[in-house]
């Protein structure tokens, strides 16, 4: 899948509304990768991150009234690119709307300990899923000048920003369709970024965030994938003879930056939505007209946060029932695209 991008300026010259400040910048190595500079990002524990800067995509057009814009945040170690194949014109259409693909916080693309210039490495500050949020928010409202998201979206992480969105901002929001994600952390889930962090930082070859280049680390990569489907899906698809070459497979393949995974990981055990808000009950009272799809075996991200919310909102609900795990949006996603699609277009 292929899609055309439209840079901003082309977008609003044919959408009739405002043309946004020229801040944004594209590199020139990839010209589909844009930044919107924030300056300073205040952030929700009292610190700051200086130098902000929001990297994300467009595609579409925005229309006339500005209305028509979804957007969608990235998960856990990825980044805008990741997401292109997955989302524009598969998950959404952009011949009906204008896609806004953004990079979280602290996955190297935007403002992140591998790439910050004064708060680099184990220096940055602990930043949380509302910052990434909040962010997003400033590019959106700011720099962009939509009034208001026609949706709001994502799978995973990309899915806990989603529900924040519609928490913290449901008046900028008209839909929010959460992908795996939670609106709240379980103990189960805080175990797992807890494992995944404590092998990080246990390691020798990560120097205490000072390592160079970029060493693979077999704790938290085998401990993630263990997590990211389930026993019979692994057993399925690597049998026993071929697991020694797919698990050294891994050694060979790019990895996110270790201090960026940390501080990520780290933003996720802060992670509810209902914090100051009433806790679940309060959120269903505000968040908009919601989407949640989960996956009834993944030992990731533990759906019974998202089942509660659901119930209590009445919200539309689809629950991929194959062994796949976490990665069942990907197993099962011809069913997630024409939910979504049809969901979108209410």
């Amino acid at each position: 899948m292929k899609s055309a991008l439209l840079g901003l300026a082309l977008a609003c010259a044919a959408c009739g509304g405002p043309t946004p400040p020229a801040s944004p910048a594209t590199t020139g190595a990839d010209p589909a990768q844009r930044f919107a500079d924030l300056g300073a990002c205040p952030l929700a524990g009292g610190e700051t991150i200086e130098g902000c800067r929001i990297g994300y995509r467009t595609y579409g057009t925005l229309d006339a009234t500005r209305s028509n814009a979804v957007l969608f945040p990235t998960y856990f170690t990825g980044t805008s690119a990741d997401l292109v194949e997955r989302v524009v014109d598969e998950l959404v259409d952009t011949k009906r709307f204008y896609v806004v693909l953004v990079d979280a916080l602290g996955n190297g693309v935007s403002t992140s300990p591998s790439n910050s210039a004064t708060q680099a490495r184990t220096r940055f500050p602990r930043f949380t899923v509302d910052d990434m949020v909040e962010a997003e928010r400033r590019l959106v409202v700011d720099v962009l000048r939509i009034p208001k998201l026609h949706a709001v979206m994502g799978i995973s992480m990309g899915g806990m920003q989603a529900y924040a969105w519609g928490a913290r901002h449901p008046s900028l929001v008209g839909k929010v369709v959460s992908i795996a994600g939670t609106p709240s952390q379980t103990s189960s889930d805080l175990l797992l970024w807890s494992a995944e962090v404590a092998a990080i930082e246990s390691d020798v070859a990560y120097e205490g965030g000072a390592y160079q280049g970029r060493p693979f680390l077999r704790a938290p990569v085998y401990i993630h994938e263990l997590h990211l489907t389930t026993p019979a899906h692994r057993a399925r698809e690597t049998t026993s003879e071929a697991f020694a070459g797919w698990r050294d497979a891994m050694a060979k393949a790019s990895y996110f930056d270790w201090n960026d995974w940390v501080r990520q990981a780290q933003a996720m055990m802060a992670h509810d939505v209902g914090r100051g808000l009433g806790g679940l009950p309060g959120v269903a009272k505000r968040i908009p007209e919601l989407l949640v799809v989960v996956a009834e075996h993944d030992q990731m991200v533990n759906p019974a946060p998202s089942f509660e919310l659901a119930k209590l909102r009445q919200a539309e609900t689809l629950v991929l029932h194959g062994d796949c795990g976490h990665a069942a949006p990907s197993c099962e996603a011809d069913v997630v695209k024409a939910r979504v699609r049809a969901f979108l277009a209410k």
